[in-house]
């Protein structure tokens, strides 16, 4: 599986990228599929949960409730790490700053408001000097 389990590693190692553009999330009936705007799907019993950028949401018509910036983590943590969700959740908490996480395979991503992303970073790094 790889990846660093070591969370002093971690933290002292963390980078955190933010791609271009803002997302939002929707719940709709069906199927969907990846492409074309649409970053990422989770499947749930009361609907497709999708990740979109604003541009894509606007042109299907869905309702944009919550702009996000998707953040990446630049550390490729294990799936069986303790403690790095746990570190950023709290840091971010201190700071009254949402986040909605989706765990990757190499990375961990963070969605959180579109207007505190830049702070969002830098409290994000500051895990470093911790």
């Amino acid at each position: 599986m790889g990846g660093e389990t070591n969370l002093a590693t971690m933290l002292a190692t963390i980078q955190v990228r933010r791609r271009e553009g803002s997302v939002t999330l929707v719940s709709i009936d069906g199927p969907i599929e990846l492409g074309n705007g649409i970053e990422a799907l989770m499947m749930e019993s009361e609907g497709t949960t999708v990740v979109a950028t604003l541009e894509e949401a606007e042109r299907r018509g869905w309702p944009i409730g919550f702009e996000a910036a998707w953040l990446t983590i630049e550390i490729h943590s294990s799936l069986e790490a303790v403690g790095l969700t746990a570190a950023m959740s709290a840091v971010l908490t201190e700071h009254g700053i949402s986040c909605n996480v989706l765990a990757g395979y190499y990375h961990d991503h963070l969605l959180v408001p579109v207007d505190r992303a830049d702070e969002a970073m830098k409290v994000l790094e500051s895990l470093r000097d911790s």
